[in-house]
């Protein structure tokens, strides 16, 4: 199971308790509705943002290897 996958699962079941808990305190189920597919929408956005594919660094898994020269010089004052 992707990570991705484990993060959305969890994240709904979080849901479903809130949404019980919701029910329970007799919350009006519009509400508890509106709060679900706001809660999903945040899940999926931050499952999607923790889960996401990282740019690969510069020189690995290409073989090849880049150098850049940096030329450094003494600090020129007003008076050089």
């Amino acid at each position: 199971m992707s990570s991705f996958a484990s993060y959305l699962i969890g994240f709904i079941i979080l849901i479903v308790g809130l949404a019980l808990a919701a029910y329970l305190l007799n919350i009006p189920g519009m509400w508890i509705g509106v709060g679900v597919i706001v809660l999903v929408g945040i899940g999926v956005l931050s499952a999607t943002s923790r889960t996401k594919m990282r740019d690969p660094t510069v020189g690995t898994g290409t073989g090849t290897t880049t150098t850049t020269y940096v030329d450094k010089r003494p600090p020129t004052g007003p008076n050089a």
